[in-house]
């Protein structure tokens, strides 16, 4: 009723439904002095910001779930491993061009058939590879280098490929090796030729006198022959010990002479046109010039035969020293021409070797 007081106990349920909307607004905070009914709230000291304070999960919001089509994308996305199984190695264009200008055969065809072009062979090889690159290895390893194993480097826990792979890095190191030696042997071959001695006409007579007498000794004239002979006594010191060592020597010289005529007598026995050839032999009587090549031809063959290491000669002094790999080579052309066919000579080997692999397997 009208100036009727109102009981204190609805003015605490109206302050505590004013106290509830300001929590619905505010965070709470468990500290906070109730306000009584009839007390005056001190706005001097504000209340803190409810930012400052820490919020219950329950009063934060719900962060976004990230979008699926996100998570897809992650595993949609290849690896890193994945890309290096799907790129293919550096080496493998290098390899299959080594292979595909060998000359060897990377496709079974016809009589008849045109040959295959350069870029035919790549494509046929890349074929090759991709489909079975273990049957690839094992065809194609003898022209392989080690620059060349990183294309099967997916294939490296199969003991086959372990073991080709093995084969690949042996042959380079043994003609790494081949190629120092045939190097020291060239480079003591000239030093040898500077001094003058050990490649004079006497001396190789004594290191293959069957050869000497084929392509210079036959064909000499008397005179030629006593001014050797004093060629010969004159490089001595004159002395009656020289004199007897020249003799002894050159009966030894004929001895070995007559020893290896037997020999080739015996062998050409075996031919048909043993008595033509006698014939045509007897006949010949080279001029000058043809002499002069005759004997370019003994003295190119003793060369090779030191290179190739038949003489009796100590090559360990050669080849295993390291003051061969400085020496000054004068001519550079006769030297690249050894090489090409020393180079000819273990290709063909390889290509022996691989032709025998191929009929085993």
């Amino acid at each position: 009723m009208w100036g009727e007081i109102e009981p204190r106990v609805n003015g605490q349920e109206s302050m505590k439904s004013r106290g509830t909307d300001q929590r619905r607004t505010h965070s709470p905070d468990p500290q906070q002095k109730t306000v009584l009914w009839g007390e005056i709230e001190s706005t001097s000291k504000p209340d803190p910001p409810t930012w400052s304070q820490p919020a219950s999960q329950d009063s934060l919001p719900a962060l976004p779930h990230p979008p699926e089509t996100n998570a897809r994308e992650v595993n949609n996305t290849p690896s890193c491993s994945s890309d290096v199984q799907d790129e293919p190695p550096i080496s493998l264009s290098a390899m299959i061009e080594t292979i595909a200008a060998s000359g060897s055969p990377v496709k079974s065809q016809q009589l008849g058939d045109p040959d295959l072009t350069l870029e035919e062979k790549r494509e046929v090889l890349m074929d090759q590879y991709r489909s079975r690159p273990l049957v690839f290895l094992e065809r194609y390893q003898a022209h392989l280098k080690p620059e060349h194993i990183d294309a099967f480097s997916h294939l490296s826990s199969d003991c086959r490929v372990q073991y080709y792979c093995k084969e690949i890095q042996r042959r380079a190191s043994g003609s790494a090796d081949r190629r120092r030696v045939r190097n020291h042997r060239y480079a003591a071959l000239r030093a040898l030729q500077k001094d003058g001695q050990y490649f004079s006409e006497e001396q190789m007579r004594v290191r293959d006198p069957l050869l000497y007498e084929q392509y210079i000794g036959q064909y000499l004239s008397e005179e030629e022959i006593l001014q050797r002979s004093e060629e010969v006594m004159r490089s001595g010191t004159g002395g009656l010990a020289d004199l007897l060592i020249d003799s002894y020597q050159e009966k030894l010289i004929q001895s070995r002479l007559e020893q290896e005529q037997e020999k080739e007598q015996c062998a050409l026995e075996e031919s048909e046109d043993e008595e033509c050839e006698e014939v045509r032999q007897a006949e010949y009587e080279p001029n000058a010039e043809e002499k002069a090549m005759l004997r370019e031809e003994f003295l190119s063959q003793m060369h090779q035969r030191f290179l190739d290491g038949k003489d009796d000669f100590n090559y360990s002094e050669v080849d295993e020293n390291p003051d061969y790999d400085n020496l000054d080579i004068v001519s550079r052309d006769a030297e690249e021409r050894y090489f090409d066919e020393d180079e000819e000579e273990e290709e063909e080997e390889e290509e022996e070797e691989e032709e025998q692999e191929e009929m085993t397997h």
